[in-house]
């Protein structure tokens, strides 16, 4: 709870939505792990993550493949050609996030995974990072690549979890493959499945009634993005009362070799 509320008032006002200590403790997140972050960001979870797993552990930051990123129509020429330095930049600035009693911090891309890092992780997040991979998946096998290094990098028995914005089962699979930032809980874990993850178990930590997404809609139109195309103020007013996406929580393992 002290690593909790030592964050700042912006961050600690997301966690009636994102649940960082209940999801955390679901995935088995503890002291003196080496945990795998996908897609770290600016650090959200990693500035939990760091004093949580303390000085004994390691935190190694994951981003998409190079190859990925030309995919987003948001990325610039400049931000691309950013990307090919940021294995040290992020190491750069994730250690400056934490203390002497901090984990320490590594990072790499998927498809320049090191050799030194098969079978060393006990556990891997992929915390809102499924859908991008899947969405741009038929340009690059970028889904299946993740998983099979994320698979290589665990020690058998390690574990994998998940907290993706989730889709109604009954949407049509073509609107529910990550365009719009939604997958099918069924289609998460029969992918893992394929590329050797055994479920676990999953929870509704982060689940919301409200959000009912369907054809027509996508997450970012909800808190914080709040991107939406209409000026009606009552619809907009909607979307906040709504809040964050309903997401998933799933919990995976390396299945033993």
């Amino acid at each position: 709870d002290s690593i909790l509320l030592a964050q700042p008032e912006d961050v600690q006002k997301r966690y009636e939505h994102r649940h960082p200590k209940e999801t955390l403790e679901f995935f088995g997140i503890k002291p003196g792990m080496k945990v795998i972050e996908v897609l770290p960001g600016r650090g959200w979870y990693t500035k939990i993550l760091l004093p949580l797993i303390g000085n004994e552990g390691e935190l190694v930051g994951v981003d998409y493949s190079q190859a990925m990123w030309p995919h987003f129509s948001f990325m610039t020429p400049e931000r691309i050609e950013d990307k090919k330095t940021w294995v040290k930049t992020w190491t750069k600035d994730a250690k400056t996030w934490g203390d002497k009693s901090s984990a320490k911090v590594s990072a790499f891309q998927f498809s320049e995974m090191p050799a030194s890092e098969v079978g060393t992780a006990d556990a891997a997040l992929f915390i809102r990072a499924l859908h991008n991979l899947n969405r741009h998946h038929e340009k690059g096998d970028y889904l299946s690549m993740a998983l099979k290094e994320t698979y290589a990098a665990l020690k058998p028995g390690g574990l994998l979890g998940v907290v993706q914005h989730q889709s109604h089962e009954d949407r049509p699979d073509e609107w529910a493959d990550g365009n719009n930032g939604y997958l099918k809980q069924s289609f998460v874990i029969q992918k893992m499945a394929e590329h050797g993850f055994e479920f676990v178990a999953d929870s509704d930590i982060n689940s919301n009634p409200k959000d009912s997404a369907t054809e027509g809609e996508n997450v970012w139109r909800l808190p914080p993005s709040s991107r939406s195309n209409s000026e009606d103020p009552i619809y907009l007013q909607s979307l906040k009362d709504i809040g964050e996406s309903n997401r998933m929580t799933l919990l995976f393992k390396k299945t033993e070799k």
